[in-house]
């Protein structure tokens, strides 16, 4: 413990000192760096959750729920917004409302990974609606319903932040978008517990999962294990190998043909004849019909005779409630078309 002194110090100066000036600054040498700001990347690969059955446990994991939109990085200098997709395309024109809230953020520069989405009226986020929003796959309306959910800061007022552990980035994105706030971008907020309980208020309440993130790892691209994926309902992205004409369904779609990779090669997983609607299947039968081809792109030992197989171009977001015990999915619905840009990539069957 400092004591203080019994005594009263002297002065600095007496009182017939002059005052104290500092000396003669020099002009600053040209060849001196400047200070050591990071370079700001234009675009930094994403880090991506690995699927997981069941949600860790323990104090070393930060839980969020798991959005389903279009994955995002937004880049901030001064008023200069720029908005990249996962797949590297500029996307800034298409969320004019996000870009509105960008130009708005206390801070010079910086850089937000989130997902852009549409809530429905109870805010869950409704991948169907965003793709509406947007104008369908490759569409290009402004969806200016559309909302940035930030979850992560990977660069922040000259200074790259990927190097730092989970919780301190969380920190500092804490103080960049608080979560009381609303508006065109919005916190990913944490949520306390025990990840199995969480996972099983997020089913509870509709959602589509949670994810966790371990608190002391750094913002690594790839899909390392740093962050983990936990679904309530399982959604993944399937090729069209082709589509079973029905004289009855939309669009004469009866149901499309769905594969997955194996080995590297894509095999057939079965098939989809729910969640098409008038908006969405003439669309998609126009793309279906522009890729016809003979012969199927696999093996195919079904019993559907009316069958289009077409080019294996097309990417759908299936929901769907397990597998059987020949590996075909079980109770699937159609969600929607993967845009390129996003990078989807095709589910792949671990052997």
């Amino acid at each position: 413990m400092v004591k203080r002194p019994s005594k009263p110090s002297k002065p600095l100066l007496r009182e017939s000192d002059p005052p104290l000036k500092g000396g003669r600054r020099r002009p600053r040498d040209p060849q001196q760096p400047a200070l050591p700001f990071d370079p700001m990347p234009y675009r930094v690969e994403p880090c991506l959750a690995l699927l997981k059955a069941k949600a860790p446990t323990g104090e070393g994991w930060l839980f969020e729920i798991k959005w389903d939109g279009y994955r995002l990085q937004l880049n901030k200098s001064g008023d200069q917004i720029t908005i990249i997709t996962r797949g590297g395309h500029d996307w800034t024109d298409r969320f004019p409302s996000i870009v509105e809230a960008a130009r708005a953020l206390s801070v010079g520069t910086a850089i937000l990974d989130g997902e852009a989405v549409v809530l429905d009226e109870v805010g869950r986020s409704d991948f169907g609606a965003l793709q509406q929003a947007l104008g369908g796959r490759s569409g290009k309306r402004h969806a200016s319903e559309a909302i940035f959910i930030a979850f992560d800061c990977l660069y922040l007022d000259g200074h790259d932040l990927q190097s730092m552990e989970q919780d301190a980035r969380r920190h500092l994105l804490e103080g960049l978008v608080p979560a009381e706030v609303e508006g065109g971008i919005r916190l990913s907020q944490e949520i306390e517990g025990d990840g199995p309980a969480i996972f099983s208020a997020a089913c509870e309440h509709g959602l589509e999962g949670i994810i966790a993130k371990h608190r002391d790892e750094p913002y690594r691209s790839g899909r390392g294990g740093e962050w983990l994926k936990i679904k309530c309902i399982q959604s993944e992205t399937f090729a069209i190998l082709g589509y079973e004409h029905s004289m009855s369904a939309r669009a004469g779609i009866g149901a499309l043909l769905l594969g997955a990779m194996r080995g590297g090669r894509l095999t057939y997983v079965g098939s989809v004849g729910t969640g098409f609607s008038e908006r969405n299947a003439w669309p998609l039968r126009e793309q279906l019909d522009k890729l016809v081809s003979k012969k199927p792109p696999v093996s195919y030992d079904g019993k559907r005779k009316s069958v289009a197989w077409v080019r294996p171009k097309l990417l759908a977001e299936i929901e769907y409630r397990a597998w059987t015990g020949d590996g075909k999915l079980r109770h699937a619905s159609f969600k929607g078309l993967r845009d390129h840009s996003d990078q989807a990539t095709i589910f792949e069957i671990d052997d």
